[in-house]
C-alpha cells in the first residue's frame, strides 16, 4: 500500500505564467480552475501576508475538482513573533477568517519561520501546543519549515513527532536540509529549480525526486537525504506526500510539477 502523492506549485496567480503555462487569452478568473486540473494540490501563499473573507475560501473550494486539496501558508504575524508561546490570539484570528470553508479540500497548514529564528525547545513546544487540530469540525494538519541551523538537532524532530506535526523538507541552496519524517504525512518544497531548464529540474533529477516521493508514500525514508536524528526510524506505514516545486523566477515550476507528477503516476 502507498499514500497519495500530491505534486503542485506555489500559488496560481503569476503574470509570467500567462502564455507560458496558462493558454493565451485564458481569463484570469479561470486560472485557478485551470491549474487545479493539472495539479492535485496548490499552496496558498497569500495567507502569509493577509487574511481573506469566507467567500474567498468558498470560491476557491468551488473552483477546484473533487479530490483536490490546498496547502495553506500560515500567517507571518504568527510565525514571526519573538515569543511563539504568545501566539494564541494570532492563531485564532488566522483560523477564524473562514479557512474551514475549504472543507475536505483543506490540506496541511505550514508555518514558515525566518532564517533568524533559533530553536528554543520550550517556546517552540508551547507554540505546537497551541496549534488547533480542527476548525469548525474540519480536521487540520500542520507542518513547519525552519531556516536556522539551530534546529539541526535530535530534539527538534522528537518534538514534532510528539505532536504529529510534519517537518517541511526543503531542497534549498542555503537553508538547513532536514529529512526526518515526523508525522503521518510528508511535506517537501523543491526550491533549487531553474528557469534555464524546461522542466525546472533536469530529467534525471526529476527521476530521483519521483523515487523519493514514492519511498515516502510507501512508508520509507530516502536513505540519501540527511536526518538530524539518524538514530530514529519512522514507522513504516503509508503516508500522503505533498511536494511543491518553487524556485527563483519560477516560470518553469508548473512544467516541472507536471513532469514530476507524470513520473510518480
Amino acid at each position: 500500500m502507498s499514500g497519495k502523492i500530491h505534486v503542485g506549485i506555489g500559488g496560481w496567480t503569476y503574470e509570467p505564467w500567462r502564455g507560458a503555462f496558462y493558454p493565451n487569452k485564458l481569463p484570469q478568473k479561470q486560472e485557478l480552475n485551470y491549474a487545479a486540473t493539472h495539479f492535485s494540490s496548490l499552496e496558498i501563499n497569500g495567507t502569509y501576508y493577509s487574511t481573506f473573507k469566507p467567500d474567498s475560501w468558498a470560491k476557491w473550494r468551488d473552483e477546484t475538482p473533487d479530490g483536490f486539496v490546498f496547502a495553506v501558508k500560515g500567517s507571518r504575524f504568527t510565525s514571526n513573533r519573538k515569543v511563539l508561546a504568545e501566539a494564541g490570539e494570532s492563531l485564532a484570528r488566522f483560523f477564524g477568517q473562514g479557512i474551514s470553508e475549504l472543507g475536505d479540500k483543506l490540506g496541511p497548514v505550514f508555518w514558515q519561520f525566518a532564517p533568524t529564528k533559533r530553536f528554543d525547545p520550550d517556546d517552540f513546544g508551547a507554540f505546537l501546543d497551541l496549534l488547533p487540530r480542527s476548525v469548525d469540525g474540519v480536521p487540520v494538519r500542520h507542518a513547519v519549515e525552519v531556516r536556522h541551523d539551530s534546529f539541526c538537532c535530535p530534539e527538534f524532530p522528537a518534538l514534532l513527532r510528539k505532536h504529529n506535526i510534519a517537518n517541511v523538507y526543503a531542497d534549498h541552496g542555503t537553508y538547513p536540509e532536514i529529512a526526518d519524517v515526523t508525522a503521518d504525512f510528508v511535506y517537501a518544497r523543491l526550491q533549487t529549480g531553474s528557469d534555464d531548464i524546461d522542466t525546472a529540474y533536469a530529467p534525471a533529477d526529476l527521476d530521483l525526486w519521483a523515487g523519493r516521493l514514492k519511498t515516502w508514500a510507501a512508508g520509507g525514508e530516502p536513505a540519501e537525504l540527511p536526518k538530524v536524528d539518524p538514530g530514529f526510524t519512522a514507522p513504516a506505514k503509508p503516508r500522503d506526500v505533498f511536494a511543491f516545486i518553487i524556485h527563483e523566477g519560477k516560470v518553469r515550476a508548473p512544467h516541472g510539477a507536471m513532469a514530476l507528477q507524470t513520473r510518480v503516476d
